[in-house]
C-alpha cells in the first residue's frame, strides 16, 4: 500500500492543482531483544486522522516551532549528529530528534531522557539516524520524516496507547513485514532488518517518488 493509499483510505481526497510543501516530520524506531530475534514497537493511527487513519506505524509526527529551541539533557552523537547536518543546521537536526523523542513520550508514555512535570527532557545520545523518506507530490498532505532508531533499554517508563496510537504492540521484524503497512513503512523496517542483520550501509536512504514510482536513493 502507498503512502498515498493509505492517506485516502476511507476519505474523499482531491489532488492539489500544485504540490503541498512536505511538512518537517520525525519518528522513532524502537527495537528491543527477545530471544534472539529483534522486535519494534508500532501502534495503529487513530481513525479520525486525516493522513492513514487505521494504520501501523512508529511513534512520530510534525516539529514544532518549540523543538527548536528545546533544552536537552545530552545532544546527539556526533557521527550521528554529522550524518544530520550533512543536509541541515545543527539546530535543525537537534529539532528533528527533539521532535522524535517528544512525540514518542506523547504517544507511548516512554521516556527519552529525563521526565519532567511539563513532558521530558530529552536525551538524545543514543539515538541514530537510519532513513528520510518524502510523500508523494500528489497527495493533499505530505510529510518530509526522517527516522531515528534507539533501544529500548534506553528509555524508562510504561508503554501505555494515546489519543494519536492505539493497539500499541511489539512485532518482530518479520511479522512487521508481513503486515499491510504502506510502502514508506515497509521500507524502514527493511533498512532496520538488515541493519541488524550486520549490513552497513553506503549512506542514508532518501525514499521519495519520482512519476509516480518510488525511488530509493543513498546520501552520502
Amino acid at each position: 500500500m502507498s503512502a498515498l493509499e493509505a492517506g485516502k483510505k476511507g476519505r474523499a481526497y482531491e489532488r492539489p492543482e500544485k504540490p503541498v510543501r512536505p511538512r518537517d516530520a520525525a519518528s522513532l524506531v524502537i527495537c528491543r531483544q527477545r530471544k534472539g530475534v529483534t522486535e519494534v514497537l508500532m501502534g495503529r493511527r487513530a481513525s479520525r486522522h486525516r493522513f492513514m487513519p487505521n494504520i501501523f506505524v512508529f511513534p512520530g509526527g510534525r516539529v514544532d516551532t518549540a523543538d527548536r529551541q528545546a533544552k536537552i539533557a545530552a545532544d546527539l552523537a556526533k557521527p550521528v549528529a554529522r550524518k544530520l547536518q550533512n543536509k541541515w543546521s545543527p539546530q535543525m537536526a537537534r529539532a528533528l530528534a527533539v521532535a522524535a523523542v517528544r512525540e514518542t513520550f506523547e504517544e507511548t508514555g516512554l521516556v527519552i531522557g529525563e521526565r519532567q512535570k511539563d513532558g521530558v527532557l530529552p536525551n538524545l545520545a543514543a539515538l541514530d539516524y537510519v532513513a528520510r523518506a518524502i510523500t508523494p507530490p500528489d497527495s493533499p498532505m505530505r510529510f518530509h520524516a526522517r527516522f531515528f532508531t534507539i533501544d529500548v533499554n534506553e528509555a524508562s517508563g510504561r508503554v501505555r496507547d494515546s489519543d494519536e496510537l492505539q493497539n500499541l504492540q511489539w512485532f518482530s521484524l518479520d511479522d512487521a513485514l508481513a503486515m499491510d503497512v504502506v510502502d514508506v513503512t515497509e521500507f524502514v523496517l527493511g533498512e532496520v532488518k538488515r541493519r541488524h542483520e550486520g549490513w552497513r550501509p553506503p549512506g542514508v536512504p532518501l525514499f521519495s517518488y519520482r512519476n509516480g514510482r518510488a525511488v530509493i536513493k543513498y546520501e552520502a
